[in-house]
Order: C-alpha cells, then structure tokens, then sequence
C-alpha cells in the first residue's frame, strides 16, 4: 500500500505522486534518465537523472539567447539512447522554412550520462548562437520523489582542471565538456557556448556527467539478446513491439556477484524484487535459461534464515524487495531487506522446474538444491495453521496485500466490501501446488530424497482448493479470489484466475469455465485481461488493480491457456496485447486503462505506470512462445500442427533448448515449423 492510498483511507489528504505517462524514459539500469516530451529536464515532478535511487539532477534545460526551441522530432534507439531535433525560428534566414538546427542526442550508461549537441545552419548568411544548459542537482532520494516533495539544491564545487563536480557525503558526480563552457554556479548551474556558423556549417558541443553513486547493484552485462532475440513478421507492430521489448530488458540488467537479473522497472522499483524477477525469468526461460539460473542464486543468496516480524522473514522464505536504504513513503515504511511476499517463495521453485524442462545444467541446477528444500518446507510450514497459504502484514508500516495485486483495495468482494486479513490468494495456492508437484519430481530425478508427505500434503491442497475456492457450480460458477480471516469466500471475478490455468490445481472441467470467463467481454477488454471483471461495484478502468490491464497479468494467463491447450483462446489474449502495444510506441507499460477495444483506438495511459517494466517487456515474447505452443522435454522440441495466433507470417528467433538454438515459424495458413541449424542436437516432432 502507498502512503496516498493509506492518507486516503485515514480521511487525509494526500500528496499527490507526480505522473509518468508523458515522460521520455531512458534506462541503463542502475541509472535511468526521465525527461519531458521535448527532453528538457524541468525541476518538479519526477524528471531528472537518477543513479541508485538517487536523484542527482533534477533541472537539465537546453536554450538559446536569440530564439526560443520548438521540437520537431524526438525518439530513441534502444532503451538508453535519446534524440531530440529542434529548430531555432528566429535566427537564419527571414523565411517560413527554418534554417538553424539543434540536434540533441543523449546515451545512458550505468554511470554516465553522455549529451551530444549538433548545431546547424542552412541559411544564407552567418549566424551567431548562445547556447544555454541550465543543470541543477537536488541528490533527492526516490522517495522523497515518490511523493512531490520539494527538494533544495545542492551547489557544485570548481574541480581540478576542467571540471565541476556536486557532492552530497560519499556520492557525487562531475561534468567534463568539449569544448569547454563558460560557468556560473550558484543553486542553479549555467553553462554557456557561443556558436558561430557560417553557410552550410554545423558545429558539434558534447559533454557528459560522470557519477560515483554506489548502490547494492552493479550494471548488469548485455546478454546479447538483441542480436539473437527477433521477430520476422510481415506485421509491423509485432516486430517493433518485440524490438522494442527486447531492449528494454537488456536496459533493466542487474548484477550481484556475478550474476544476473532484472530489475522490476523504472523508475520507482529498479532494484530486485522476488516475485517480478522470478516471473520475468520464467517469461524468458526460452530464449535465456542461464538468467533463470541467475536469478534463482541471487534471490537463494538472501533466502530467509530466521523468524523476524520487522522484516517479515522466515526461514525459507524468499524476500520481496532490496534496496539501498529504507523506503520511507510516509505512512508506509519498507526496510532495506524486506520479505512481504506471499507468492515469491513458491514461484523460485515453479521457476527452478521451468529452467529444468528447458535443459539446465544439471551442475548449475545442483547448487540450488538446498535452497529449493528450504522454499518446499516453507510452504507446508507457512500452511500449517489453516492448511492455506495466507498474509498479513506484521508491521503496520507495510503492504497490506502481500500477493502480486498489493494495493489496499485490491482483495475485494463482488459486493465492493474489502477482504479483511489474514488472506489466502487462491493464485498462490494454485503456485504452492504447482511447487511442490514439480519440486518432488525435481529432487527424485537429481537423486535427492523427497521431503516424506510432500506430494501428499500437494495432494490435500488439491483436493481442498477444487471444493473449498469455487463459488456456485462448476458450469456457472468461477474461481474465489481469496478467503479472508475468517474463511469466507473472497467472491470478486478478477483476472487472478488466469493464474491457475496450467498449474495442476484445477480439474479440466473447472478449467474449461476459467477459460469460458477470461475470453469473455466482462475480462477482456480487446487490450487484455482487466484485473477486475467491469460488473464489479468498484470497477474501474484506472484502478490500479480493480480494472486497468496489466501486460504480463495477461501473459500469465495465454500461458496457463496454452498450458491446457486453449490455443485459441491463448492467441486472443496475446493479440490484445500487441493491439495496445501500439498505443504506447510499443513500449508497453506497467498497467494501462482497462478501456473496451470496441470504443477506443488506444488504451488510456494509467499515469503513475512504470516504463520500462521486465515483465512487461517478456510479455509479448512469452505470450508468443505460449501461442505457438512450443513445448521442450529434453532435446524434443514439440510445436502444434497449426497455430491459431493470427498476427500473420511470422519467425521467432532466439529460441533454444538445452542451449541450442533454434527458430519457430508459422505461414499465413497458420502451420508450423521448426527451423534448426546444421548440426543442432534438437529433434523436433508436431502433435496434432
């Protein structure tokens, strides 16, 4: 829960979080850059150069004495270049045609900031420029930001040579230029070029911003996934979209010690979380196993070891969330290291079996095994109560709704009334299930004995989950939510359900009326799944998690669909996905409107959404691999005779099984094939 909406349930009133829908995102993960449309960097709100969750500058405003600057192109190369093109009106020639060009472009590093300034001019005669950059630095912590803060200004100090440098204690940061500027410092910093040009002539300014901000990450190294990763598509929003997509994961890498992971998204979570690094893994599991792995010993690192309320650790269980320091937002207070994760530690172990079936290696997957007995025996002893998985929040600092919808209304009954905890999510369960099947067969089959009674207490849950989580009959009725403390079904129809498809927990006819009730217009919005079924007394297309449309949410559910083979039902779901990727430049966000397809050309932007965003980014490339319904068992590639995706000709790229490569097409008949290189170890059979 935020301090907003907790302000809102305590009758105060809160500060309003600044908006990100209109914001210029450039990621290099641990940095991150967000500027205005035009790419000015304005003081207030949320724009500004940020390393570590620490806002170094918030003010980076280019001008020009004699004209004002009117934008005429902005775009981006990647996730961590900018460009930005405009013209100067009032200088050159005096003729409706502008003369006199700016040409900015900017790349992010994990530790520098690069800017390169091209100045043109076709007019006839020579023209005289004084170019402007106001910078001003705040070192405001992410929090701070989160919340509209005003921050105060840091002033710089003069460096040796030609340099000038800001620092707040242990962490600054320096400006280097060529050629070098003229300088006024003050709370605001002004650097000046005069720029001559003569007919024809353009003249080129670059400077960078160096920092020496530390944090629990380093950058994490390129995968090379934009090399290998690719769509052939005669759509064009598949490919862009897929692009697109590819970059921004690249940009969200992080490292721990060697190992890589992606941060959740930017700005306010790139960092490690358990549960949207574990779901962007497993998004990816296809294309790049090793990441899995990665992921899987970065989090098995901090695997809880003791009891501890403050934090909400338990032994076995894997954390929510890292950050550099305390995340103070007010009324809601996160530690450093914090375990406020219900679905994480059952999610490692789905993770671990989804990187086994696609050809680990074995003398990788050894070393986590220890970890993976721990997360098994967390699940039967968080249960032990009431037999159901179930949160609450210990601290009264912090989230509310421990499961992957963790705003304070998100847990609601189909009358509007609000779950009371401890709750048991019924996707979680469904994950605990799917945990403990998977991970028994995992252990027998590395020779490691299965914890005695696992695969019954899997059974039980089982047996309990078909009877104690439905509401009404199993032609009509649907999949609880939750129960709340008390047991009651929690009795909302809400995209959680996408979630069980697939994992084991279901019987195939409860299957049959999940599937009838994702695809039907109530839930699927033509985008996507909305996360709350539009006849909800609370619905709404911008609640954050009570009627918007969440990417992966969507993806997990095509998964599940595939998973069962509802291909057609899969496919509709993805191509709602790639419809609304449109609408964003096809980068899709965080969450977006859970408007009708039928009334709109585009889905309204949520404003506070997060982009670029890892499980966002897999979204288009798991529901992909779900919708061609490609399965791998050893090194037997298994795809359909024919694909319902309807996207057209396609061939993804990228793909590999046990480390090898290879490609899957479909022609615009819908058939399949599978392409291998010479040589491939991979056999592949079709399936009717």
């Amino acid at each position: 829960m935020t301090d907003v909406t907790q302000a809102a349930e305590n009758g105060s009133r809160p500060s309003l979080q600044p908006l990100l829908h209109t914001l210029r995102s450039c990621a290099a993960a641990p940095a991150m850059l967000l500027t205005e449309p035009d790419g000015q960097v304005r003081a207030g709100g949320v724009s500004g150069w940020y390393r570590s969750d620490v806002r170094l500058l918030d003010r980076l405003e280019l001008s020009v004495d004699e004209s004002g600057l009117e934008l005429v192109r902005s775009g981006a190369r990647g996730a961590d270049h900018q460009e930005f093109c405009y013209v100067a009106r009032s200088v050159g020639d005096p003729i409706p045609d502008p003369t006199v060009t700016l040409e900015l472009t900017r790349h992010l590093t994990g530790d520098v900031l690069r800017e390169r300034l091209v100045t043109a001019s076709t007019a006839q005669r020579p023209v005289h420029l004084t170019v402007r950059l106001t910078a001003r630095a705040d070192f405001a912590p992410l929090s701070v930001v989160k919340q509209g803060s005003a921050t105060a200004a840091t002033r710089p100090t003069a460096g040796p040579g030609r340099r000038v440098g800001w620092r707040v204690a242990d962490a600054g940061f320096e400006l280097v230029g060529s050629p070098w500027p003229e300088v006024e410092t003050g709370n605001q910093t002004v650097l000046t070029w005069a720029v001559a040009l003569d007919p024809g002539e353009s003249r080129e300014i670059s400077w960078q911003w160096e920092s020496d901000v530390t944090g629990p990450w380093g950058r994490g190294t390129a995968r090379g996934w934009q090399e290998s990763i690719a769509v052939d598509a005669a759509a064009v929003t598949v490919r862009r979209t897929v692009e697109q997509s590819v970059g921004d994961l690249e940009s969200l890498l992080l490292d721990d010690h060697g190992d890589a992971f992606l941060a959740a998204g930017s700005p306010w979570f790139l960092t490690l979380f358990g549960r949207d690094s574990l779901w962007a893994a497993r998004m990816l599991v296809p294309f790049d196993v090793d990441l899995t792995l990665a992921t899987l010993r970065v989090l098995a690192r901090r695997q809880g070891r003791r009891e501890d309320p403050r934090i909400e650790e338990e032994p076995g269980k894997i954390l929510h969330e890292v950050r550099g320091g305390i995340l103070d937002l007010g009324q809601q207070v996160l530690p450093p290291l914090y375990y406020g994760s219900v679905d994480a530690t059952p999610l490692w172990v789905c993770a671990l079996a989804d990187a086994v079936d696609w050809g680990a290696d074995p003398d990788a997957v050894r070393p986590l095994v220890p970890a993976l007995v721990e997360c098994l025996a967390w699940l039967r002893s968080a249960s032990s109560a009431t037999g159901w998985l179930r949160y609450v929040d210990h601290t009264g600092t912090g989230l509310s709704n421990q499961g992957w919808k963790d705003s304070h209304d998100s847990i609601q009954f189909a009358d509007g009334r609000l779950a009371e905890p401890p709750i048991a999510l019924s996707e979680v369960q469904a994950y605990a299930f799917e945990a403990a099947t998977r991970g028994a067969a995992l252990l027998e089959t590395l020779g490691h004995p299965v914890p005695a009674g696992l695969r019954e207490w899997a059974q039980d849950l089982r047996a309990r989950f078909q009877s104690d989580f439905w509401v009404g009959d199993t032609a009509t009725g649907h999949p609880a939510l939750a129960l709340d403390g008390a047991g009651h079904l929690v009795d909302s129809v809400a995209s959680n359900m996408g979630h069980l498809l697939g994992t084991g927990i279901l019987t195939p006819e409860q299957q049959r009326r999940v599937a009838e009730l994702l695809t039907s217009p109530a839930l699927d919005s033509g985008f996507g799944l909305r996360t709350l079924t539009r006849e909800s007394p609370r619905f709404s297309r911008l609640s954050y998690h009570g009627g918007t449309v969440w990417p992966h949410d969507t993806a997990v559910a095509a998964m599940g669909l595939a998973r069962i083979g509802q291909l057609e039902d899969a496919a509709t779901l993805a191509r709602g996905i790639f419809r609304a990727a449109e609408g964003f430049e096809h980068r899709l966000p965080e969450l977006y409107g859970g408007d009708s397809a039928e009334d709109v050309a585009v889905p309204t932007s949520y404003p506070a959404a997060c982009r670029p965003q890892a499980w966002s980014a897999a979204a288009p490339l798991a529901a992909l691999v779900a919708c061609l319904g490609v399965r791998v068992s050893g090194h037997t590639v298994t795809v359909p005779a024919y694909s319902p995706l309807g996207l057209g000709r396609l061939a993804l790229h990228g793909l590999k099984a046990a480390r090898a490569p290879f490609s899957v097409r479909v022609d615009e008949n819908g058939r399949v094939t599978v392409e291998l290189p010479e040589g491939s170890p991979l056999s592949v059979r079709t399936r009717d």
